[in-house]
């Protein structure tokens, strides 16, 4: 028997939670990059692969109530959350290599790729342990 999100409310919340961080990233990178004209460097970009798809299948699952979008939903935030944790591990220096931005485009190291003073690859990386750990939540709850 499938519950409705009308019967049980607080169990589907973390799921529209997950479903609101996924959306909120997915805008807020094609603001800075179509709006503000960054382009956004090749790590960014592997970024977004994992979290343009949350965006829209979180919320398919969140309005159809469907509990079975858990375990891909943590495996794109898993893969997303992986290239964010390298990317900042590389602009805090810890990986000795170089950040190669874009043709054009700015460095990820640089003032313009910052968020009210937060580096963009700590953001991602927030954003993708949110949705994760938010979904962990979503599933607990679902089997209680």
């Amino acid at each position: 028997m499938t519950s409705s999100p009308m019967l049980a409310p607080r169990k589907w919340r973390p799921l529209g939670a997950a479903w609101s961080v996924a959306l909120v990233s997915s805008l807020a990178v094609l603001f800075i990059g179509e709006v503000m004209g960054q382009a956004p460097c090749d790590l960014c970009w592997f970024q977004r692969v994992f979290m343009f798809p949350l965006a829209i299948l979180l919320g398919i699952a969140a309005f159809r109530s469907d509990r079975h979008i858990v375990p891909y939903g943590l495996a794109l935030a898993a893969g997303g959350g992986l290239v964010a944790l390298y990317h900042l591990l590389l602009y805090a220096g810890f990986i000795p290599a170089p950040i190669v931005p874009c043709d054009g485009g700015p460095s990820c190291s640089g003032g313009l790729m910052r968020i009210a003073g937060v580096p963009l690859p700590l953001l991602s990386l927030a954003a993708f342990s949110a949705i994760f750990g938010l979904l962990l939540i979503f599933q607990r709850r679902l089997k209680s």
